[in-house]
């Protein structure tokens, strides 16, 4: 189903990305209604519409269908339940079997592995008893679901370590996976519409501190050859998923040129908030041509980007950045502050050379 201008977008999740997606939408001439669990979050500030609810009231569901064209996520942990009840009366888009795969990074890495990709070396944990065969240390205990932003994972150094991380982590289902030596982590995103057209942006790089993404810098500074090799793959796996909407691929450049996947964020992606600046269409506009069935436009980058985010206190210093010469301020309306929340960011924004 195919959209027109006037119809209404429902946005599952009230955070920052949701807000995004509906400023995007509103100068396509969409409406948009936002579901969310709380009613401080974000998206609801610019909308009028919205649902505060739980992710399973039903009868709140159920509503919210009746009220909207199409639905898109703003993240990706909406229980799988809800996107299915959705589903059986508008379209969701991603859909369920999408999360079926990006919920899990066991999951994941299969798929990886299936579509003929490499990812770091990795075992799964499950079941209470760790295997006799592990991977190298030192490696990352993460649990299969639920973790971003560096939550849900520890760095273990040996085996003994991995035993008291994993019981600290409840023994939920987790995988163990090797650190490797890499050059840098690239992100690449990639646009998918239900009549099959893909389409990618340039990659970007990423710096994370404590597991939470610090700084983007796009377009990467890559050779041709690899930022060709990095969209191939996110192509390949939008096609493998029957992508309707937005994908982010995580990858690590190892030190002798592999790409291995690491993570997909079926989303608009914090690594792409360079977009709005630096690249026609941006990544939230991107989104909605793709749940609206439109055609995708060609990401052409416009301008190297550095994107900051300001997490916690850093918020604070927004002198800096209004003072700072070519770059553009954007704030969440988050009402709580703490330590490493994101509460928005910053892009430097310098003219390609």
């Amino acid at each position: 189903m195919r959209l027109t201008p006037g119809a209404t977008l429902g946005v599952l999740g009230g955070g920052q990305l949701g807000r995004m997606l509906a400023l995007a939408a509103f100068r396509l001439g969409l409406r948009v209604h936002v579901y969310a669990e709380d009613a401080t979050e974000p998206a609801l500030q610019v909308t009028a519409r919205g649902t505060v609810a739980a992710f399973d009231d039903n009868d709140a569901l159920d509503a919210f269908a009746a009220a909207v064209n199409v639905v898109t996520l703003e993240f990706e942990n909406v229980p799988k339940a809800t996107v299915e009840r959705l589903a059986r009366k508008v379209p969701v888009r991603p859909g369920a079997a999408v999360l079926a795969v990006t919920q899990d990074r066991l999951h994941e890495k299969r798929l990886a592995l299936e579509l003929g990709f490499e990812t770091a070396p990795f075992v799964a944990l499950e079941g209470g008893a760790l295997p006799r065969e592990l991977v190298p240390f030192p490696a990352r205990l993460k649990l299969r679901r639920l973790g971003y932003d560096g939550k849900g994972q520890v760095r273990v150094a040996d085996r003994a370590a991995l035993e008291e991380a994993w019981r600290s982590l409840g023994g939920l289902p987790a995988i163990l996976e090797s650190e490797i030596a890499f050059r840098r982590e690239l992100s690449v995103l990639v646009a998918g519409r239900p009549q099959g057209e893909v389409v990618c942006f340039p990659p970007a790089e990423n710096h994370h501190v404590d597991g939470i993404l610090s700084e983007t810098r796009a377009p990467a500074a890559i050779a041709p050859e690899t930022a060709s090799r990095a969209t191939a793959i996110a192509e390949r796996l939008a096609d493998a998923l029957a992508l309707e909407g937005l994908l982010a691929v995580e990858l690590f450049e190892a030190e002798d040129g592999t790409l291995l996947i690491n993570e997909l964020a079926p989303r608009p992606h914090n690594s792409g908030h360079w977009t709005i600046e630096g690249c026609l269409p941006d990544q939230f506009e991107q989104t909605i041509r793709a749940v609206c069935d439109w055609p995708l436009g060609r990401p052409r980058a416009i301008a190297r980007c550095r994107m900051v985010n300001l997490l916690g206190d850093a918020v604070l210093d927004t002198e800096r950045w209004l003072r700072e010469p070519g770059a553009r301020l954007h704030l969440y309306g988050k009402e709580e502050r703490r330590p490493g929340r994101k509460l928005g960011h910053a892009t430097v924004v310098e003219p390609l050379a």
